[in-house]
């Protein structure tokens, strides 16, 4: 069967699904996006991931394209047409249809939507969990609003393209201050030598990632310390554990940075737990 996506008000096959030339998102990266993980056939946390979405369009002026409700039958519909039972759905928003302008359209102008969904396969990705990931870092040139989680990832892009060619699975963005901002898709983790969970706070220099909001639940439900600060290389290096966080990879362990070993170079305990729990905390919709 082929994939199926839906675009403004239509329902497609994958192969023939298009935007137009003049679509604000394509011309300038005017719009923002949510991934959300389907498990089960059940869509993950969306609840979560719409009122971030609200939040993005909010921070952009992107008028909403319809309301909450019609959202999730969309998105429910897009994963049911697609047969995803585990995986991911997709979904874009942006500014709408104009004439090429750096100003805004007129304000009738309706957003455009697209929204997409595909299957992954649990087994791969507990396999990676098992076995670890590698990372490497460079530095943060990003714009300084990476709160907001729209299209434009550029930065983002050439930062795990750097990654990939250098036989590791993400990178890490450092700041001028030398400490670790996230990473190119994903919220960056560590585990102290006195066994605090550090990551960075989600201020306007991180995304405030679903993922990384429900392990704080979890890490409660387990009796683990957080500490909301920003870390260094030099300490990420010298930790107990590492990992990252995101929808699609839920936890995956870090066992090496910058092709040195973290602590003895296999996923630890900590990020095992947490999740191997996850799901318990995680909010379910069908």
């Amino acid at each position: 069967m082929s994939r199926i996506a839906y675009v403004n008000g239509r329902y497609l096959p994958h192969a023939d699904a298009g935007i137009h030339i003049e679509d604000r998102g394509f011309q300038f990266a005017d719009g923002v996006y949510e991934v959300c993980e389907v498990r089960d056939g059940l869509l993950v946390d969306a609840r979560r991931h719409l009122d971030r979405l609200d939040r993005s369009l909010s921070e952009l002026r992107i008028s909403a394209p319809m309301t909450r409700a019609a959202l999730l039958v969309i998105l429910r519909e897009t994963v049911r047409l697609n047969r995803v039972r585990n995986g991911i759905v997709y979904l874009q928003v942006t500014r709408g249809i104009a004439r090429r302008d750096h100003g805004f359209p007129s304000a009738d102008t309706p957003p455009s939507l697209v929204v997409t969904a595909r299957a992954s396969d649990p087994k791969a990705n507990a396999a990676k969990a098992q076995a670890g990931v590698k990372v490497i870092t460079v530095p943060d040139n990003r714009w300084e609003r990476v709160d907001i989680k729209t299209v434009g990832l550029l930065p983002n892009v050439l930062a795990k393209q750097q990654a990939r060619e250098q036989g590791a699975y993400e990178a890490w963005f450092i700041d001028e201050d030398g400490t670790v901002t996230e990473g190119a898709s994903t919220n960056a983790w560590i585990v102290t030598q006195n066994d605090a969970l550090v990551t960075r706070p989600a201020d306007t220099g991180i995304l405030r990632g679903i993922t990384r909001t429900v392990l704080f639940e979890v890490a409660g439900a387990l009796g683990l310390r957080v500490e909301e600060r920003a870390f260094t290389l030099a300490e990420a290096l010298e930790a107990k554990e590492a990992f990252i966080s995101s929808a699609s990879g839920v936890v995956l362990p870090v066992v090496a940075l910058d092709g040195r070993p973290i602590s003895s170079g296999v996923p630890g305990p900590v990020a095992a737990a947490l999740r191997a729990r996850f799901h318990e905390h995680a909010e379910t919709q069908a």
